[in-house]
């Protein structure tokens, strides 16, 4: 599923996409952010504004510039802590006073398998985590945050990052990284969980949505459809994963030269923990082991 080439919006202009939503994109386009980051604010006078984004403090006077007379930012509400969605919350609070709301610090919500691969070393990928992010207020699966005119359902929705959340607007939902308009999500052990993944895809398809407002891209009007894609995406990695070690065992690395053939060079290190996250998925399900130690340099095979 390829991203639409009409998404393209102008950073700091804020643009309505139902009464009392408005999205304004952060000026940080990248390989990895698509056009950058997607800011929401929620409310016609007490506002929410979601992932405030990277700390850079033309997008924080965007952000402030968004508010109007009458209107004043009651809660700043993280998603998840990777530097492209958490750092300027806590600029935006000085300036407004708001609280920060998120699911806790970045290693909540790790799996238990990922706790142990920390233990034994494992570092994570360098996908920008925000190790300095702390929420003022914790908020819990299934909390629900409200001001005058809305109110938002936490999901806890770990895979892309164990302290990723969604939140429920009515039957619209902020999927953030779990769920984006351009590209399947990045899932990076130890932060990242393909289990966990593939389980939150499974709880957001049980509800029925009109339409997602992910972290990158643009509205996901179908949003069933998008969630089907997702799961057929990653179940289509799994095949092409055991089809290759079918053949002889592997390491992440060569796994990925294998199967990420069109990839640009400067992406396969995140390809080949992609390709980790699922043999650490088919392990925990006894479907492939470690030739050695459990390591994301090491061999895997399929098991006996």
């Amino acid at each position: 599923m390829q991203a639409p080439d009409d998404f393209n919006p102008a950073p700091g202009h804020p643009e309505e996409l139902q009464p009392g939503v408005r999205r304004l994109l952060a000026p940080n386009p990248s390989p990895m952010t698509y056009r950058g980051t997607n800011t929401y604010l929620v409310g016609t006078t007490e506002l929410a504004v979601i992932d405030p984004g990277p700390d850079m403090q033309v997008h924080l006077e965007a952000i402030l510039a968004c508010v109007l007379p009458g209107q004043r930012i009651s809660h700043i509400i993280v998603t998840h802590s990777h530097l492209d969605h958490s750092p300027l919350a806590r600029a935006l609070s000085a300036s407004c006073g708001a609280p920060v709301y998120g699911f806790g610090g970045p290693e909540a919500g790790r799996s238990a398998i990922m706790q142990d691969l920390v233990r034994a070393g494992m570092t994570s990928g360098g996908e920008g985590i925000d190790s300095d992010f702390r929420p003022d207020i914790t908020v819990a699966d299934g909390e629900i945050l409200s001001a005058a005119g809305w109110q938002l359902e936490v999901i806890h929705t770990p895979g892309h990052l164990g302290n990723h959340i969604a939140l429920a607007l009515g039957d619209a939902c902020f999927t953030a990284d779990h769920v984006m308009g351009w590209a399947s999500s990045l899932v990076s052990p130890p932060d990242g969980d393909l289990t966990d993944f593939m389980a939150s895809c499974a709880r957001l398809r049980a509800r029925d949505w009109r339409v997602f407002y992910p972290g990158h891209g643009a509205a996901v009007t179908a949003p069933q459809e998008r969630l089907d894609w997702l799961i057929h995406h990653r179940k289509g990695r799994e095949a092409e994963i055991l089809a290759c070690l079918a053949q002889a065992p592997a390491t992440p690395s060569e796994l990925a030269r294998a199967i990420y053939q069109e990839t640009p060079a400067p992406l396969l290190p995140a390809a080949e923990r992609n390709v980790f996250a699922h043999l650490v998925d088919l392990a925990g399900r006894s479907i492939v082991e470690p030739c050695g130690a459990f390591t994301e340099t090491g061999s895997f095979q399929i098991l006996a």
